[in-house]
């Protein structure tokens, strides 16, 4: 596997970058062009309303953070935080063995958390902001 590790900084700009635009495509009509309808759902499965634009606001704004690798582990932790929330509060309605139910929340999810783990590597606003850390 260390032959390997050559790639790690392209794969976490990757998946930094295809998280982002699936944030961001998902985050931006919750937010933006059907919030009315994206609150109801909220309010349908029985959350508070304020979850509604945390996570309208968590997809759109996290996502473009993403992009630029800006709060990144944070961002990723919130964001898986997020999709275990809707596997288990909106797609387990047919149960574990509908894996077509709840796949890209799960996919996802587990990117984020990867994210979250590894942090954003080397190409990112956090390195050059937080070098001593990284």
């Amino acid at each position: 596997m260390n032959r390997l590790d050559f790639l790690r900084p392209l794969a976490q700009l990757l998946l930094r970058l295809g998280l982002a635009i699936i944030f961001v495509y998902h985050g931006y009509p919750k937010l933006i062009t059907h919030r009315a309808q994206w609150v109801n759902m909220v309010q349908h499965l029985g959350l508070p309303v304020f979850l509604a634009y945390f996570v309208a606001v968590l997809e759109l704004l996290g996502g473009l953070l993403l992009v630029v690798g800006l709060f990144t582990r944070l961002v990723a932790l919130l964001m898986t935080i997020e999709m275990g929330v809707a596997i288990w509060k909106v797609h387990l309605g047919h149960g574990v063995l509908a894996v077509n139910d709840y796949q890209l929340a799960l996919a996802v999810g587990l990117g984020a958390l990867m994210l979250a783990a590894t942090g954003p590597g080397p190409v990112s606003v956090d390195r050059l902001l937080f070098k001593s850390r990284a």
